[in-house]
C-alpha cells in the first residue's frame, strides 16, 4: 500500500507500515497562483505517474483531492472516494450543506428551503461545468451529472449513520462505514484532581488561531462544579491565559485516551474530534467556527447526542448554560452512549477495507482473460 500525502505525514505513513509518496503542493489562495482545479490538472499529471509506478488495484482519494480522483480515471484504475465526514450532497428541501440549518421536521421548514433549491442547482452546475473543464484538460469525458468529483464506483462516508438523515435517493454505491479514527501516538496526560465531571476543552487544528472558544471555556467554567482539561493543540494562545483552579491547559494530549474519562467535550465540531467524543460515548458542545463545523454539528444536536453553539454565543456565559445543559441532561449522556456501543461493534476501517477490495475483486472479474 502507498499513501500520497504532503511531506510533514511521511513519518506517520512509515510508522503505520506504508510506502510514503510525498503529494504535490501548489499555493492555490491567495492570488496570484493557481485556481484550484488548475492545481488539480497540475497535481493529476503528477499523480498519475505515481500510480503507473506502483500499480494499484485501486486508487482511493479523499474527496478534497479533485486530483487523485481524475488521476485514477487516467491511468484507467477503480477509483473509490473517501469522505470523512458527513455525506456533502443534499435534496430537495433540504437546508443547505453546512449552514447549521438541521433537517426540517415539517413540510413548512422543507418548502422553505425549497426556495434556496435553484440557487443549489446552479451552484452544482457551475461544479460541473468546471470540473468538465479539468477532466478536457486531462483527457478525460465530460460528466452529465453533478458532484462528479465523488465516484460513482464507490463513496467510503467515514460517519456514524445516526448523524445521517433520512434520504431518498442516494447511489447504491455510497457506503456509510461508521468513524474512521486515527491520531499520533501520545502519552497519556493527567486530568486535574477529584472526581467532579471532566470536561474536555478540544479547539481545531486549523481555525480560531486566537483560542477564543478556549478562553471562554476557561473562564465560563472556573466557577463550576467540574474539571477542566484544555488542549491548544500545539497552538500557543496570542493572548496569556486565565486557568482557574479547576481547570489544567497542555500543549497536546491523546483524544483516544483522554475522552473515554470525560463527561462532556467542548470542541469546533471538525468531524474527526466528533466522531472520535461520540465513539467514547461522550456528548459535544459543538462551537463551529468554519468549513463543515456547523453541519457536524447540527448533526450533533439533530441526533441528541449534544448541543450546537453558534459562533455568537461562544462566550464564557453560552459554554457554561450549553455545558450545564449537557451535563444536567442524562438524556444526551444516553445517546452518545449508545453511539459509543455501536462504535465498538463496528470497525469503520474494517468495513471500509472490505468495501476497496470488493472493488477491486469486480475490477479484476470485469477485466477480460489474457489470451
Amino acid at each position: 500500500m502507498c499513501l500520497e500525502t504532503w511531506d510533514r505525514w511521511q513519518e506517520d505513513v512509515e510508522r503505520e507500515g506504508m510506502a510514503f509518496a510525498a503529494a504535490p503542493e501548489y499555493e492555490v489562495w491567495p492570488r496570484p497562483g493557481l485556481t484550484p482545479y488548475q492545481a488539480a490538472v497540475r497535481a493529476a499529471h503528477e499523480t498519475v505517474a505515481l500510480i503507473e509506478r506502483t500499480d494499484p488495484e485501486v486508487v482511493v482519494a479523499d474527496i478534497l483531492t479533485v486530483a487523485g480522483g481524475l488521476a485514477a480515471q487516467m491511468a484507467q484504475r477503480p477509483w473509490a472516494t473517501l469522505i470523512p465526514h458527513v455525506y456533502p450532497a443534499t435534496e430537495r428541501g433540504m437546508a443547505p450543506y453546512s449552514s447549521g440549518a438541521r433537517m426540517p421536521r415539517t413540510r413548512l421548514g422543507a418548502t422553505f428551503w425549497g426556495a434556496f433549491d435553484r440557487a443549489l442547482v446552479r451552484g452544482a452546475e457551475r461544479g460541473r461545468r468546471e470540473l468538465n473543464g479539468a477532466r478536457e484538460r486531462v483527457g478525460l469525458a465530460p460528466l452529465d451529472h453533478v458532484h462528479g468529483g465523488i465516484s460513482r464506483e464507490l463513496a467510503l462516508v467515514g460517519t456514524f449513520p445516526q448523524l445521517e438523515y433520512p434520504r431518498y435517493d442516494v447511489l447504491p454505491s455510497v457506503r456509510v462505514t461508521g468513524p474512521l479514527l486515527w491520531e499520533r501516538p501520545c502519552a497519556p496526560v493527567d486530568p486535574p484532581p477529584g472526581d467532579a465531571p471532566l470536561v474536555l476543552v478540544a479547539p481545531s487544528t486549523s481555525q480560531d488561531p486566537g483560542q477564543r472558544m478556549v478562553r471562554a471555556a476557561l473562564a465560563g467554567l472556573a466557577d463550576q462544579p467540574v474539571r477542566v482539561l484544555a488542549t491548544l493543540n500545539n497552538r500557543p494562545s496570542p493572548v496569556p491565559l486565565d486557568v482557574p483552579a479547576n481547570a489544567r491547559v497542555v500543549d497536546w494530549l491523546s483524544y483516544a485516551k483522554t475522552m473515554p474519562l470525560c463527561d462532556a467535550v467542548v470542541c469546533h465540531a471538525g468531524h474527526g474530534t466528533v466522531a472520535r467524543a461520540l465513539a467514547s460515548g461522550v456528548p459535544v458542545v459543538g462551537c463551529p467556527s468554519a468549513g463543515d463545523m456547523a453541519e457536524n454539528a447540527a448533526r450533533v444536536a439533530w441526533s441528541g447526542c449534544g448541543v450546537s453553539l453558534p459562533r455568537r454565543f461562544v462566550t464564557a456565559r453560552g459554554v457554561r448554560l450549553a455545558v450545564r445543559r449537557v451535563l444536567g441532561d442524562p438524556s444526551y449522556a444516553e445517546r452518545a452512549r449508545r453511539l459509543g456501543g455501536w462504535a465498538a461493534r463496528h470497525d469503520g476501517a474494517a468495513v471500509a477495507a472490505d468495501a476497496v477490495e470488493e472493488l477491486a475483486a469486480r475490477s479484476r472479474s470485469a477485466s477480460p482473460s489474457p489470451p
